[in-house]
């Protein structure tokens, strides 16, 4: 799976992106361009708590992606994970993310 790494990218994604919520994560999505790549970045913020909690959130999140069949070429999206993310399974949270991807366009 390619990520967005650099902090430019990341920037890139978070200003120009179209911002999705829902009660399980929230989603940054951006266009690049049919020709590019796509990627895909999980970010799970320190005021979720300690690091073993951000770090479940993050597979959580991960194993979503992987079933929504994430990065679709020629876009970029961050997937920023919430408390609920915790303690939910990644079919639940994979199910919440298929439903952000339609309202954008995906």
């Amino acid at each position: 799976m390619r990520t967005i790494k650099s902090r430019g990218d990341f920037e890139r994604v978070f200003s120009r992106g179209r911002r999705l919520n829902g009660s399980l994560l929230r989603v940054r999505v951006l266009m690049t361009g049919a020709d590019k790549p796509g990627r895909a970045a999980f970010v799970a913020a320190k005021r979720l708590g300690n690091a073993v909690f951000r770090n479940r959130c993050k597979r959580v999140l991960r194993e979503a992606a992987r079933l929504c069949d994430l990065p679709v070429q020629g876009y970029d999206v961050i997937l920023f994970s919430t408390r609920a993310t915790h303690d939910s399974s990644p079919a639940e949270v994979a199910t919440s993310l298929r439903r952000l991807l339609e309202k954008a366009g995906i």
